[in-house]
């Protein structure tokens, strides 16, 4: 296993099992792009001061710059990216924007609405999904934009929903704020007696939002070409998320939704040979 290839399977599992269904040696630059997301996903969770986020944010903000200006790397995800940027064509704004959608992550803010969470899964799981596909067929990439965005925000709200527990450590909230005032709910105590019915109601709208994402999809599901359908595979495991997120109920707040590995690569094998996501 390479470089890349550890750390995106270390921090990144769903997606590192997507990828090894990527042919040949696009593989590694699919992995390339996804170590560079999962080292700006992870500032938040390895960085406690906001200040010190905001430089290391920094740090890639500039590199991606560098990048851009035909810059050699010594970073060796940097070094990788590269490769993978100039291999899928990706726009410099795409990659910029999906790094500073990332800033959020460092403030205790709640999100403001449903739309801007949508946004924000937006820049960040929809845009990569596209990226990869970008790297694997450019033609299918651009074709399947719309399922690009779709499915990001289905899986992202699935994970927004799994992570709800490591949200409440690092004190984030990614739970629309208006939803949670419109009922009552403390981002600062989810789990709190007077924060129950209102979240419950919350959790229920999110789940609905990621089923009504789902139909959606399936309408335009035909443009994702197999070619490209590597990229989406990871998207296969929302539906179990989602469904073991509405069996725990509000007890997601402190213990999630995960799935286990064995479970996970089933539902990726078997997305992969369906192509149905």
């Amino acid at each position: 296993m390479d470089e890349m290839s550890r750390i995106v399977h270390a921090h990144d599992i769903d997606r590192y099992l997507s990828a090894l269904f990527v042919p040949g040696k696009k593989r590694e630059h699919v992995m390339a792009l996804y170590a560079f997301n999962a080292e700006v996903s992870r500032i938040a969770y390895h960085v406690t001061e906001t200040q010190l986020a905001e430089i290391r944010l920094q740090f890639w903000l500039d590199t991606l710059d560098s990048i851009y200006d035909g810059a050699e790397q010594s970073h060796p995800v940097a070094q990788a990216l590269a490769e993978a940027i100039k291999v899928g064509d990706i726009p410099k704004y795409a990659v910029m924007n999906l790094a500073k959608a990332h800033q959020f992550d460092f403030y205790s803010d709640p999100m403001p609405t449903m739309n801007d969470l949508e946004g924000y899964l937006g820049e960040t799981q929809g845009a990569l999904i596209k990226m990869a596909a970008m790297i694997l067929d450019q033609d299918g990439a651009l074709e399947a934009g719309e399922a690009c965005g779709l499915a990001g925000v289905r899986y992202g709200l699935a994970q927004v929903l799994n992570t709800l527990p490591r949200q409440q450590r690092l004190k984030q909230c990614f739970l629309p704020g208006d939803l949670m005032h419109k009922r009552e709910v403390d981002p600062a105590n989810l789990a709190g007696e007077n924060s129950e019915a209102g979240l419950g109601v919350i959790l229920a709208d999110m789940r609905g939002l990621a089923q009504e994402r789902l139909h959606q999809l399936q309408r335009v599901t035909w443009t994702i070409k197999p070619v490209i359908a590597p990229a989406f595979l990871h998207v296969a495991l929302a539906d179990a998320y989602l469904e073991k997120a509405r069996k725990r109920g509000r007890a997601i707040v402190t213990q999630g939704c995960e799935l286990s590995q064995l479970r996970k690569q089933f539902l990726i094998y078997r997305a992969a040979k369906t192509q149905r996501f």
